[in-house]
């Protein structure tokens, strides 16, 4: 029984660690700063918040060319790609969009699964992700504006993270981790993106200065990037276990908590359309099965 509910149960955690970041993220940009310097700070506070639980747990981080190879493509692929656009395009979109975007990881991580013969193509669980992406779309779209045409190119912006994150997780289930464990496999990641950012950030007047005081961006983003490193080594971990066309659910769980951090935080009463959207959900993730 335990076997069968622990899949289900990661999603639940890891969307909303997730979905908190994403009010979060309003808040980060809410300042003026940009992306360069917000996508190194978050590699350093990740890479801190990472190194402290291996000291904790004495494990140490084991170098080879695979796993620097690993390293790379998560720090480019998996944080300052999709960062880079996500916090440009978090400037000019409703929160709104912003999360009906994120939903859509699964749909572009499926159709790579299958190419990269992860997963093989079932009706069902194609079934199941467009569930849950209708329900993602009951959630937000009745809520939502659209923007002004002039901002309409940051849609596609935006939609540049999906598509890597959907890369992403099939990379990681088809070559592994390298024999490493999901907290090394992202404290080296985000070591390498830290270096590899911040030349970026010093050179293109994107650099944020850490002293003190802070403010509400700040703390927003020191909160965020401990949430994110959370949430990505749990996530390594249930691709691993599941599959990653499972794992990519996490997206509709990050926008549904989204939702419920936005109740418990700012108030907002819940609609019809949220249980509608919570009902269509479920069911896509019941279709999903994870990989036995």
């Amino acid at each position: 029984m335990i076997e069968r509910i622990w899949p289900y149960l990661a999603v639940l955690c890891i969307g909303s660690a997730w979905g908190l970041t994403i009010p979060l993220t309003k808040v980060i940009v809410s300042d003026g700063y940009l992306f360069f310097g917000l996508i190194f700070w978050q590699q350093v506070i990740c890479a801190s918040v990472l190194g402290i639980v291996l000291l904790v747990r004495r494990q140490s981080l084991t170098i080879t060319p695979g796993a620097l190879r690993l390293f790379a493509i998560i720090a480019c692929v998996g944080t300052i790609a999709p960062n880079s656009a996500s916090y440009t395009a978090a400037i000019h979109l409703p929160a709104g969009f912003l999360a009906v975007i994120i939903a859509t990881v699964p749909m572009f991580g499926f159709p790579i699964a299958v190419m990269m013969g992860n997963e093989t193509f079932a009706k069902f669980r194609l079934l199941g992700l467009f569930f849950g992406l209708c329900g993602v779309m009951l959630l937000v779209l009745p809520e939502a504006r659209l923007p002004d045409s002039s901002k309409v190119g940051f849609i596609f912006l935006a939609v540049i993270a999906p598509l890597c994150y959907g890369f992403e997780g099939n990379y990681v289930a088809r070559f592994g981790t390298q024999n490493l464990n999901p907290v090394a496999t992202l404290f080296g990641a985000s070591c390498l993106g830290a270096l590899a950012t911040l030349p970026f950030a010093l050179l293109s007047g994107h650099w944020i200065d850490p002293r003190l005081p802070w403010g509400a961006p700040d703390l927003a983003l020191i909160a965020s990037a401990t949430l994110h490193a959370f949430a990505y080594t749990s996530y390594v971990w249930l691709v691993k276990r599941a599959g990653p066309v499972f794992a990519l659910q996490v997206s509709y769980a990050v926008t549904i908590f989204a939702v419920f951090w936005a109740i418990i935080l700012l108030n907002e009463q819940p609609s019809l359309f949220l249980w509608a959207a919570l009902s269509a959900i479920l069911i896509g993730m019941f279709l999903v099965q994870p990989r036995r």
